[in-house]
């Protein structure tokens, strides 16, 4: 059998953009990912569908695995013959232990590659608008740990007080006091500035300043994971604080839609500043019979319009008709609708010029309105859609006196999800606003909950809808809807979240 290969990965700091080129790919091409606490779980969602996942990091405050047994089941699983990325939090040999890891594959003869990753002793900072060197303040930075017990460290603590510039502390939350009077007993100035980062890149950061004489008063409720920043260059932070200055700072927000089309809507959330949970509540799959939809397609020849109402829609259509051996030519000579930009986008990145969409209301009754100015009696038209959709379209077309051929070109189906996690972040209070893109998200992320935890659970939290159709969904099941988009759009949705 041929050996594996152990790549060292570092995950950056905790913002799952922070992740390198090269690490993502790495990522995608593992056969097993063992990845520890700091390693922020999104980036799993880049690993391929069969590999294995293991968590080696902590839970409930204990090790779930030994450093020992980290070491022996990188060699093991490379003795079977597995791309294996070993993900760490930040980069790999910065406090990270990735030396030890690198030492035990070495003494036993297994390859291995570091791919370095964005030390949160520099990013953390940044995102809390604090360089760590400047010009006018000092071009030297110390960079220690304050996990080790102050009576057993070997840092040599007198002269790190007086060397003077940046001092980065990382882990040294529950020893920061210690380490304080160590650098004040050592000669450095009560008034140096001091900046307590925690949860650092990531929507919950708290950022707390001061001097060491009053910092450990100001934090005694923060938890781990912290950075200390100690320096002049913390001052710095009341011009240069961008990160948390952010619209939707602090906000986390649950996206209900399919893990296909999630990226979109949580991108753009991200760029705002928000944390952002995916939670689909629906997967989209082909019908359960497609013969109607096959038979259309046999015959495109005959129709005079095809109207597309989502972009899932376009997506299947095209699929299905790719598995007959045809292609775009096969549209020649029909006039094709959209119901919205979304779906235009979609079929011009197709090469196909769309020859009717709504100017503003992109809902069925839009495209119903809009189909009045053009002579329908008699027109043939397929329309490849949901197989749960909405009959006010099909029904306007008929009373034109149209021949419509409404084919199912997908369904929506629950999609498996851990409902106990998700709960608990309700009850948690953890959410702060839930999306909604679809009438069938609303529909299928309400059978997760009786009436009585609706209440409960959804009391505290704002509701947010990409239009009046999922709003009037919503609203029917008992759900109060805070954000209505007005442009029904994924941008548009956002856009509306902006706004409250």
């Amino acid at each position: 059998m041929e050996q594996g290969k152990v790549y060292l990965v570092g995950a950056g700091p905790g913002d799952s953009g922070l992740l390198t080129l090269k690490g993502l790919e790495c990522l995608q091409q593992a056969e097993l990912v063992v990845y520890d606490y700091l390693a922020n779980e999104e980036l799993l969602n880049w690993v391929k569908n069969g590999a294995e996942v293991i968590y080696v990091g902590k839970k409930a405050g204990e090790h779930t695995f030994s450093q020992g047994q980290i070491n022996q089941l990188l060699v093991d699983k490379a003795n079977e013959g597995k791309v294996i990325v070993r993900l760490k939090g930040g980069d790999p040999f910065v406090f990270g232990r990735g030396g030890e890891e690198a030492e035990f594959l070495v003494e036993n003869g297994i390859d291995f590659e570091v791919v370095p990753g964005v030390t949160s002793a520099v990013a953390v900072p940044a995102y809390a608008g604090i360089p760590l060197t400047h010009r006018k303040y000092t071009s030297l930075v110390t960079i220690v740990t304050g996990h080790e017990a102050l009576d057993k460290s070997s840092l040599p603590w007198s002269e790190i007080a007086k060397v003077g510039g940046t001092l980065v502390i990382l882990m040294g939350t529950s020893k920061l006091e210690q380490i304080i009077n160590e650098l004040i007993n050592n000669g450095l100035n009560g008034q140096t500035p001091i900046a307590v980062i925690y949860s650092g890149t990531l929507s919950d950061q708290k950022t707390i300043t001061g001097t060491l004489n009053n910092i450990v008063e100001k934090i005694h409720r923060l938890k781990p994971p912290t950075i200390s920043i100690i320096g002049e260059v913390v001052n710095l932070r009341q011009s240069l604080n961008w990160f948390e200055k952010k619209p939707l700072f602090g906000k986390k927000i649950l996206i209900t839609r399919t893990k296909e089309q999630a990226s979109e809507l949580s991108k753009l959330l991200k760029t705002y500043g928000a944390s952002v949970v995916e939670f689909p509540v629906i997967k989209i799959v082909l019908p359960v019979d497609v013969k109607k939809l096959d038979n259309a397609i046999t015959q495109l020849d005959t129709y005079d319009w095809i109207i597309f109402t989502s972009v899932n829609g376009v997506k299947y259509f095209f699929n299905q008709l790719r598995k007959f051996g045809k292609d775009i030519r096969e549209l020649k000579g029909l006039k094709i609708a959209a119901i919205g930009p979304a779906t235009n986008k979609m079929l011009r990145d197709l090469e196909l010029n769309v020859d009717y969409q709504p100017e503003e209301e992109w809902t069925q009754e839009g495209l119903i309105e809009g189909f009045k100015k053009f002579e329908m009696r008699g027109k043939r038209v397929l329309v490849p859609r949901s197989e749960e959709a909405r009959q006010v379209l099909i029904e306007g077309l008929k009373e034109m006196e149209a021949q419509v051929d409404d084919v199912a070109a997908y369904r929506t189906i629950k999609e498996e999800s851990d409902v106990g996690y998700l709960k608990e972040l309700l009850s948690r209070g953890e959410i702060d606003i839930i999306t909604f893109t679809s009438s069938s998200t609303v529909t299928n992320f309400c059978c997760l909950f009786n009436k009585e935890e609706i209440n409960h659970l959804l009391n505290k939290v704002k509701i947010a809808s990409i239009g009046p159709i999922t709003t009037q969904k919503a609203q029917a099941i008992g759900l109060k809807v805070d954000i209505t988009a007005k442009e029904y759009t994924i941008k548009g949705l956002v856009k509306a979240i902006l706004k409250v």
